[in-house]
C-alpha cells in the first residue's frame, strides 16, 4: 500500500505515525495492498478555501476527504473486482486539530489520528449526514482507533524491551569478552 504524506503546514506533526494509522485503518477495512492514498497537511487559510470551494461552508475545518472513485470494500474473498488504484486525498489542518485537541482535553497527535481514520472512512464511502450513518461511522472509527492504540502500545513495549535487552546484552557481552566497559 502506498501512502504519501506532504506537510505543507508550519506545524510539526508525527508524519510516520499518521501514515501508520492510515495504513492500519485501510488494512482493517480490507482495502487492497495495491491501493494508493495521499495525505496533505495544510494551513488554516488553505483549508478555509477548500472548505468553501467544495462544501460551500465558510471558515476552515479539521479534515476533508476527496475520493477519486466510489470505493467498496470487498464483501467476499472470492470477489473478482479489480484492485483499486488511487483512493483519493485526505486533507488535514493541524492548526485546527491542535485547537480541537485542546478543547477535547487530549494531545494533538491523538486528534490527528482520529481525523486520519475519519478521512479514510470517508474515502471508503462512509458518511455521517444521517443519525444512523453517524452511529455506524463513529462506532467503526472508535473501534479502529482503539485497535490502533492497542497495536501501537504493544509495538512500543516490544521496542522498549528490545532496546533494554540490547543494552543488557551489549554490556554483558563486553564484560564476558574481557573488554573494558568503563570508558
Amino acid at each position: 500500500m502506498s501512502i504519501e504524506i506532504a506537510n505543507e503546514s508550519a506545524v510539526s506533526v508525527p508524519e510516520t505515525t499518521i501514515v501508520s494509522v492510515a495504513r492500519f485503518a485501510l488494512d482493517r477495512m480490507g482495502v487492497s495492498s495495491l491501493a494508493e492514498l495521499s495525505i496533505v497537511l495544510v494551513e488554516l487559510d488553505v483549508m478555509a478555501d477548500l472548505h468553501e470551494r467544495w462544501m460551500d461552508l465558510s471558515g476552515p475545518t479539521d479534515v476533508m476527504a476527496f475520493p477519486l472513485e466510489e470505493y467498496e470494500t470487498p464483501r467476499a474473498p472470492e470477489s473478482t473486482e479489480p484492485d483499486p488504484g488511487m483512493l483519493g486525498d485526505i486533507v488535514l489542518c493541524p492548526e485546527f486539530a491542535r485547537d480541537q485537541a485542546r478543547n477535547a482535553g487530549h494531545r494533538m497527535e491523538d486528534e490527528l489520528y482520529l481525523l486520519t481514520v475519519h478521512g479514510v472512512l470517508h474515502l471508503l464511502g462512509y458518511d455521517h449526514a444521517e443519525p444512523e450513518e453517524e452511529r455506524e461511522m463513529f462506532a467503526l472509527q472508535n473501534r479502529l482507533l482503539a485497535e490502533f492504540r492497542e497495536a501501537k502500545s504493544e509495538a512500543d513495549r516490544a521496542a522498549q524491551q528490545r532496546d533494554a535487552d540490547s543494552r543488557v546484552l551489549g554490556v554483558v557481552g563486553l564484560e564476558e569478552s574481557g573488554e573494558d566497559t568503563e570508558r
